[in-house]
């Protein structure tokens, strides 16, 4: 379990793959990402996902019910990059903050391609 919450109700805990789907889902809706980036270990090379494995671009770390999160985008050529970045980043804090009351510490994205 990568967090969990206890309220005078019980508990509810969150896998990493429901929190990377999140932070995948969220990603997908910014605007100027093509996709998320998936490394092929074989080859070192970084391939585009398709829709239903957004999750395989997003790294999960949890310390102290607080998360790490590392993702992994292409974006759209004659994009800003940085612009790109920002609201990534403010889309992913808000909705998994909203959605699953698990605090974000810090959000890494690499960009690893530029599409046409």
């Amino acid at each position: 379990m990568i967090g969990n919450i206890t309220s005078e109700n019980g508990y509810i805990n969150y896998s990493e793959e429901i929190v990377a789907n999140i932070v995948g889902v969220s990603t997908m809706e910014c605007y100027g990402v093509v996709g998320m980036a998936s490394r092929n270990a074989k080859d070192g090379l970084w391939k585009l996902i398709n829709g239903e494995n957004l999750s395989k671009g997003v790294k999960v770390r949890s310390k102290d019910n607080e998360l790490f999160i590392e993702l992994y985008i292409m974006v759209e050529y004659g994009t800003k990059i940085s612009v790109i970045a920002n609201n990534i980043i403010q889309k992913i804090k808000y909705n998994l903050e909203n959605y699953t009351g698990l605090k974000v510490s810090s959000i890494t994205v690499n960009v690893q391609g530029v599409r046409v």
